[in-house]
C-alpha cells in the first residue's frame, strides 16, 4: 500500500504507465467476468414468505434502486413493487407478525441513523415510524401471539442507551415501556413483556438480570467476564416462557447450546462441539422450542435437536449443498431457502415440507449462471506458536488444484476483528480469482467462532500476533507453491483495512501494495469517536484493545497505530472511505494520507461523499472495484477491465493521488 520515496516513486509511475490489461497465457482462455456482474444490483435477493403463507416478497432494483418487491405465494409472477426509494438501497427487510406489512430498516448516506419504516402490503407509501434525527432504531421484540404491535429500542432521548417503546403497528403510535439508563439489551417474551435485563460489567463483560412486575432484580442470575463476552449469548424465550435457550461458553472453550429452566435456573446442555462455537439456531416459529443448531468449522454443519426436522435438514443437505434458511410459514409447511456453495451465486426455493419438494423461485445473478466462478477450499493453516488457522484458498479457473507456477496472491482480510471468515460464495473472493489472483483469506487470532480461548489470543495484538498469523499464512502459500513471495498483496475493509495499514507500515517490504477499505489508521482517535451508542462495547474495545484515557493505554494504542510509521511506507497504497461512517470516521483516512503526502510518498485517495462503511450503492462498489482491480494488475500483474464511465458514474472523489491509480485520471476528465 505504500511506496518508497524517490526511487519507488519513479518505479510506481514506471509500472503505472506499462500497465497491461492482461496477465500472463494461463489466464487468457478464461472470459473476464464483468465486474457490474460481481458488484451491480442482483435481480433478486432475500425471499421471505409471510408468516400466514399468502405472500411472497424479495428485493429487487426499481429504476436501478433496491426496493421491495411482493407478490401471491400462489402466483410470484404477479409481482409489484411495493417501495419507491430513489437513492439509498434497501438491504434488509422482514414481515410483521400480521402479515399486513413488510418493514424495513434504512439510514441516510451511510451514517447508520437507522430509521423503521413499514409498508402495507396492500400498497400505499412507506411510513417512517422512528422520524426522529440522529436516531438509531432496533427491534427489542416481535411475537406470534400478539401481531398488532412490536417493541422497538430507539436512543433520541439519550443516544447512547435504547429506551424499549411499543409500536402499534395500525396507527404507528409509539409508547414507553421502559426508559433504559444504561442497559445493553432487553429480551422479551412471547407476550412483549421484558423479562431480562442486560448490563455491561466493569470487568468488560456483562450482568443478565431477572425483570419481575416490571422491576429489574438487583442481583444478576447470570454474569460472565471479558472472556466470554464474544461467545455468550441468550437465543430467547419459547413461546411458554418457560424456558430460555442460550449459547454458552462459561466453564469451558468452545460455545455450546443450553436450555435454562426460567424457574430453577438449572441448565442443561443440548449440543457441542469441540472444534467450534455453536453460532446458529433453528427454532420452531410458533412454540419457539429449539429444533437444530449449527456449528461452522471448515464448513457448516447442522446438529439436529428435534427428530421433526431431521428429514428436512438432510434433504435440503442432499438437494443443495449449503444452504441458508431465510423464513418459514407460521403453519411450519413452506419453508425459503437460499444455497450458498463457493462456486456458485445464490439461487432461492420454495421448499414444501410434507412433500419434500423444491421449487426454484430465483437465482440473486442469473448472470453468472455459466461464469466460470472458482472454488474455495478449506485449509487448516499452523501458527509459529501453533495455533490452527482455519483459512479459505480460492484459486483462478484454470489453475486446478495447484497452479503450474506460483501465482500473484491477494491476503484478503476480514473485517471486526471479531468476526470470521466463512466458507461459501464472497464475490470479491471470485472477483480477484478471475482477475488472475490467488484468495487468501484467514482466521487470525482474535477472530470468533473457534471457542473463546481463539478469540482471546487476539487481546492486545493488534498489529502483533494478529499480524504474524497473517505472515505465517502467507509463509503458508509460499511453500505450498501457490503464491509468489514478490506479488502478494494485502487488502481488507474496516479491521481488514486496519490489517492492511498495518502490513505496509510494520513489514513495509512483504507486500507489493495494499487496498485499505474504511481502515483505522490511529487507533486513539478511533476508540475516541466510536458512536455514542456504542458506551457499552465501548468498555470491551478498551479491554481488548488500550484505554485512550491512561498514559499506559494511549501508549500502546500510539504504538499500534500505522500512522505512527507512515513514514516506513514504501509499496503502493490505494484508500476507499465513505465520508459518513459513524465507526471508522473519515479522519483516520484523511490522517494516513496527509502524513504520507507531508512526506512525498504516493497513495490513491477515493472518497464517497455518500457512503459510510463500506460501499452500499453499487455504482460506488462498481467504481472502487474498477480502481482496485486496475491498480491490483498495475502491481500484481493480473487482468483488469479499463475503469470507463464507472467513476462518472458514481458519487467518488479523489482527493489525491489520482495520478498513482492506472486509468483514474483520464477517467475522472469531464465530471
Amino acid at each position: 500500500m505504500k511506496l518508497a520515496l524517490l526511487a519507488g516513486m519513479a518505479s510506481l509511475v514506471i509500472a503505472v504507465s506499462a500497465h497491461a490489461q492482461t496477465t500472463g497465457a494461463s489466464m487468457t482462455s478464461i472470459p473476464l467476468i464483468e465486474r457490474a456482474k460481481l458488484f451491480g444490483n442482483p435481480t433478486k435477493a432475500q425471499g421471505r414468505l409471510s408468516p400466514d403463507g399468502q405472500w411472497l416478497s424479495w428485493i429487487a432494483p426499481k429504476d436501478g434502486v433496491l426496493n421491495i418487491w411482493v407478490a401471491p405465494a400462489s402466483d410470484p409472477d404477479k409481482a409489484r413493487a411495493l417501495t419507491a426509494e430513489k437513492v439509498r438501497p434497501i438491504r434488509q427487510h422482514f414481515w410483521s407478525p400480521d402479515s399486513r406489512m413488510i418493514m424495513f430498516v434504512n439510514d441516510s448516506g451511510g451514517d447508520e441513523d437507522f430509521h423503521l419504516f413499514g409498508v402495507p402490503v396492500a400498497g400505499g407509501e412507506a411510513k417512517d415510524f422512528t422520524p426522529f434525527p440522529k436516531t438509531t432504531a432496533t427491534i427489542v421484540g416481535t411475537s406470534n401471539r400478539i401481531r398488532d404491535r412490536i417493541l422497538v429500542g430507539l436512543n433520541n432521548r439519550d443516544p447512547r442507551w435504547h429506551d424499549v417503546h411499543s409500536l402499534d403497528l395500525a396507527t404507528g403510535e409509539l409508547m414507553l415501556v421502559r426508559q433504559n439508563d444504561g442497559y445493553t439489551a432487553f429480551i422479551a417474551d412471547e407476550d412483549l413483556a421484558l423479562r431480562v435485563a442486560v448490563r455491561p460489567n466493569r470487568e468488560g463483560g456483562q450482568d443478565y438480570f431477572r425483570i419481575t412486575d416490571g422491576q429489574v432484580e438487583e442481583r444478576p442470575f447470570l454474569t460472565h467476564g471479558l472472556e466470554d463476552s464474544q461467545t455468550v449469548q441468550p437465543l430467547g424465550f419459547t413461546a411458554d416462557g418457560k424456558t430460555l435457550y442460550w449459547i454458552d461458553s462459561r466453564n469451558r472453550d468452545t460455545a455450546a447450546a443450553f436450555a435454562m429452566d426460567w424457574a430453577t435456573g438449572r441448565m442443561t446442555l443440548l449440543a457441542e462441539d469441540g472444534r467450534a462455537d455453536i453460532q446458529n439456531a433453528l427454532s420452531h416459529p410458533i412454540t419457539g422450542k429449539l429444533e437444530a443448531v449449527a456449528v461452522n468449522y471448515l464448513k457448516p454443519e447442522w446438529k439436529v435437536l428435534d427428530k421433526a426436522v431431521a428429514g428436512d435438514i438432510a434433504f435440503l443437505n442432499k438437494e443443495l449443498g449449503e444452504w441458508l434458511l431465510s423464513s418459514r410459514t407460521d403453519a411450519d409447511d413452506r419453508w425459503v431457502v437460499a444455497t450458498d456453495n463457493s462456486d456458485r451465486a445464490s439461487s432461492t426455493y420454495l421448499y414444501d415440507r410434507k412433500a419434500k419438494r423444491l421449487t426454484k423461485l430465483f437465482d440473486s445473478r442469473p448472470e453468472l449462471a455459466e461464469a466460470p466462478l472458482a472454488r474455495m477450499r478449506p485449509v487448516e493453516i499452523r501458527s509459529r506458536d501453533g495455533k490452527t488457522l482455519v483459512s479459505y484458498l480460492t484459486l483462478p479457473v484454470d489453475a486446478g488444484d495447484k497452479p503450474s507456477k506460483p501465482l500473484p496472491m491477494v491476503l484478503l482480510v476480514h473485517g471486526g476483528p471479531w468476526a470470521r471468515d466463512v466458507y461459501g460464495y464472497d464475490r470479491e473472493t471470485q472477483f480477484l480469482a478471475n482477475r488472475g489472483y490467488a484468495v487468501l483469506q484467514v482466521n487470525f487470532r482474535g477472530s470468533t467462532g473457534f471457542g473463546k480461548a481463539f478469540t482471546n489470543a487476539g487481546d492486545g495484538e493488534w498489529g502483533r500476533k494478529m499480524h504474524d498469523d497473517l505472515l505465517d499464512a502467507v509463509e503458508w502459500a509460499v511453500k505450498q507453491g501457490y503464491a509468489d513471495p514478490a506479488r502478494v498483496a494485502i487488502m481488507g475493509g474496516s479491521y481488514g483495512g486496519y490489517a492492511t495499514l498495518a502490513g505496509l507500515t510494520f513489514t513495509p517490504t512483504t507486500f507489493a501494495c495494499g487496498v485499505d477499505i474504511v481502515g483505522p489508521s490511529n487507533l486513539f482517535t478511533l476508540l475516541s469517536t466510536v458512536p455514542p451508542y456504542w458506551e457499552s462495547f465501548r468498555k470491551q474495545l478498551i479491554a481488548r484493545m488500550g484505554d485512550p484515557d491512561t498514559p499506559e493505554g494511549q501508549a500502546w494504542l500510539k504504538e499500534r497505530s500505522p500512522l505512527t510509521y507512515a513514514d516506513r511506507i514504501q509499496r503502493p497504497l490505494l484508500i476507499g472511505q465513505g465520508s459518513n461512517d459513524p465507526r471508522v470516521k473519515q479522519a483516520e483516512s484523511d490522517q494516513i494520507v496527509a502524513a504520507m503526502q507531508a512526506r512525498n510518498i504516493p497513495v490513491t485517495y477515493v472518497l464517497f461523499p455518500d457512503e459510510g462503511h463500506g460501499f452500499a450503492r453499487p455504482e460506488n462498489n462498481i467504481a472502487f472495484m474498477a480502481v482496485t482491480e486496475n491498480f491490483l494488475a498495475s502491481c500484481l500483474g493480473g487482468r483488469a477491465e479499463p475503469i470507463g464511465d464507472t467513476v462518472k458514474a458514481s458519487s467518488a472523489k479523489v482527493p489525491h493521488g489520482a495520478r498513482y491509480a492506472p486509468g483514474l485520471e483520464a477517467a475522472l476528465q469531464g465530471r
